[in-house]
């Protein structure tokens, strides 16, 4: 019932919403002596933050038409290369003729929309050949397709490499950084001829075992039955995945706001002061941030709970007891593929030496195919997007990539 109130509730502040719209554009009206006056900006200013609180916010587009290679403009067409029940393959075909290695940025399936890489694809982008996976908002995907967990999850991540083929380069940002870790170990295991080249892994949970984190604490301190009866819900009937259970994208925006309440209700309230002041470039910037904060999506609950209790309840892949599908997984196996992780100093989500753990479970790997690097104050979301994830992370990575590459096609 949940899910029912939750939409009950927006139906109900739907004309509110609307008419907040029209009391705002009445109150910025030029023809409006009383938008001149502090008493009118106020109101007008209040319209607006009532109106975007209440809203609900769709996915956001990449908007990524052009990049810059050699100093030249380059074009980019955005080009769906796989479709799968719960995910598409989605390509930044760049209008050049440079030869630059291939890329698979996994995304996180954890609520937020691929769309939140979109700082990480731009800056990518001059360098590489660039594919994403573009996770699909679970309440879409018709019950007929069956469940999607952790499994189908690595499976999707193995079908993709296929695709894209050998001498694939493959960046794990947060939460799938134990799929596409236990990916390529079963990879490297068969000997597969796609196994990826390099695998970086940004401020994953390998093992939250190491420095936990409050988010690492809730999950050991309940057990998985309180988070199925807690969380999860159905999808109402107003959408293609009626029936379908899933830990709905506003429940965990509810989570992901009260880590940081204070800073989240401050922005909203400078918000405020911007539109009185008319400070239009501060209140963009507050838009262009929300608007994709804001933007979540429902995860299948097979996932959610699957990924629950192998990471962080039971830590099965840094005590070598992950299965798929029955099968073990040995990270040791890796003995080709090398391996970067970097962590940010300040992650509140991903703990100090979390990623680094990956490491010691890769224990077959040479030490020239292993690099780690702890970033001086940089949080978790300023691991891959920002100033510092621009001018100093993602050279890295990409001298990195060049190297191995390099040495693979000697």
């Amino acid at each position: 019932m949940l899910y029912q109130f939750y939409e009950f509730q927006h139906s109900v502040w739907s004309p509110l919403r609307h008419a907040a719209e029209k009391m705002e554009e009445v109150f910025r009206s030029p023809f409006m002596p009383v938008s001149y006056t502090p008493m009118g900006r106020a109101i007008a200013a209040s319209c607006h933050l009532f109106e975007r609180v209440t809203r609900r916010y769709i996915k956001p587009e990449f908007g990524l038409h052009y990049t810059e290679i050699d100093g030249n403009e380059v074009a980019i067409d955005e080009e769906v290369v796989l479709h799968k029940p719960f995910c598409e393959l989605l390509h930044f075909k760049r209008h050049t003729k440079h030869d630059d290695p291939k890329v698979l940025v996994v995304s996180p399936m954890s609520g937020h929309y691929a769309t939140l890489l979109r700082g990480t694809v731009e800056a990518l982008l001059p360098d590489h050949d660039v594919y994403i996976t573009d996770w699909i908002n679970a309440r879409d995907v018709c019950t007929s397709h069956g469940d999607f967990n952790l499994d189908d999850f690595i499976e999707y991540i193995m079908y993709f490499l296929h695709h894209l083929g050998p001498n694939t380069h493959v960046i794990a940002v947060c939460q799938p950084s134990v799929p596409v870790l236990a990916a390529v170990s079963l990879m490297s295991e068969d000997e597969d001829y796609c196994a990826p080249t390099t695998m970086t892994l940004m401020g994953g949970p390998i093992d939250t075992r190491v420095s936990p984190t409050e988010v690492n604490q809730l999950a050991e301190e309940k057990d998985i039955d309180w988070f199925r009866q807690s969380v999860i819900a159905q999808v109402p009937v107003n959408y293609p995945g009626f029936m379908r259970h899933v830990y709905p994208g506003f429940m965990q925006l509810t989570g992901f706001m009260s880590m940081n309440l204070d800073r989240h209700v401050g922005a909203h309230l400078n918000l405020y002061n911007h539109l009185v002041e008319g400070d239009g470039d501060s209140a963009e910037e507050h838009h262009d941030f929300y608007d994709e904060y804001l933007s979540v999506m429902d995860l299948p609950a097979e996932f959610y709970l699957q990924t629950l209790e192998t990471v962080f309840m039971e830590h099965a892949l840094p005590r070598d007891e992950m299965t798929w599908r029955d099968r073990k997984v040995h990270p040791s196996a890796i003995k080709k593929t090398a391996l970067f992780t970097i962590e940010g100093e300040k992650d509140d989500i991903t703990g100090r030496g979390q990623t680094q753990a990956a490491h010691d479970i890769c224990s077959n790997l040479a030490k020239d195919k292993q690099k780690h690097v702890l970033h001086p104050n940089v949080g978790h979301y300023g691991i891959f997007n920002g100033r510092r994830w621009r001018t100093e992370i993602k050279p890295m990575i990409a001298e990195f990539i060049r190297e191995h590459d390099e040495k693979l096609n000697k």
